[in-house]
């Protein structure tokens, strides 16, 4: 605490506001990792639910989705609920865009905040490392060049807390929304898979589904 509490007299409001960003940031981590787990789950579960609803077994269709946790279960659902509403392809193909792309929105959130945390971090250390310095030196012309080098090497040990900071805040930042982009593209791709096989059920049983 001792160290912290340095850090923040040395580093001044710019350390303030960094430290701010770190909360945040963790913050948002720990509720996008709790968000997204479990996301990609299921796929056997859905291509269980696909076969059955092909062979007309409703009640197994419906065990298969029926927690509707993840994302592509929803939008199977939806895919499903209408070509047994008797829509055409192409009507439950917009439906199912339409679903998938708000479920995928819905994960993309706050992401882009985690972005912006990593960016604009390093921008405030430097600029606290400027800022320092600028201090520093103003302090040496003031002594009139007299300041012993122990005084000005911690003038500038300071002036870099900052920029140290920054990065110490961007980095996880920046891993932490890159890796889940990531997760969020591969549960696009999974809905996708799973409304294309459930596409392909349809065409082989037109006579019972909808009409293409």
């Amino acid at each position: 605490m001792e160290l912290l509490g340095g850090w923040l007299e040395a580093g001044g409001p710019i350390i303030v506001i960094l430290a701010a960003l770190a909360l945040s940031s963790l913050a948002l981590i720990v509720g996008k990792a709790f968000q997204l787990a479990g996301t990609l789950n299921g796929q056997a579960r859905r291509e269980a639910a696909v076969e059955a609803w092909r062979a007309g077994d409703q009640e197994t269709t419906t065990e298969a989705l029926a927690d509707g946790r993840r994302p592509a279960d929803r939008v199977l659902a939806t895919a499903m609920a209408g070509l047994d509403a008797g829509l055409d392809r192409d009507a439950v193909r917009e439906d199912v865009e339409r679903h998938g792309n708000a479920e995928l929105e819905h994960l993309r959130r706050h992401l882009r905040t985690l972005e912006v945390i990593a960016t604009v971090s390093p921008l405030l250390g430097l600029l606290g490392t400027v800022l320092g310095l600028i201090q520093s030196l103003q302090g040496l012309e003031m002594a009139g060049g007299s300041a012993n080098a122990s005084v000005l090497a911690g003038g500038i040990w300071q002036a870099l807390l900052t920029t140290a900071v920054g990065l110490l805040v961007a980095i996880p930042a920046a891993i932490a929304a890159s890796l889940m982009a990531a997760r969020v593209d591969h549960v696009g791709h999974g809905i996708e898979d799973s409304v294309a096989r459930l596409m392909v059920a349809a065409r082989d049983i037109p006579g019972r589904r909808a009409q293409s």
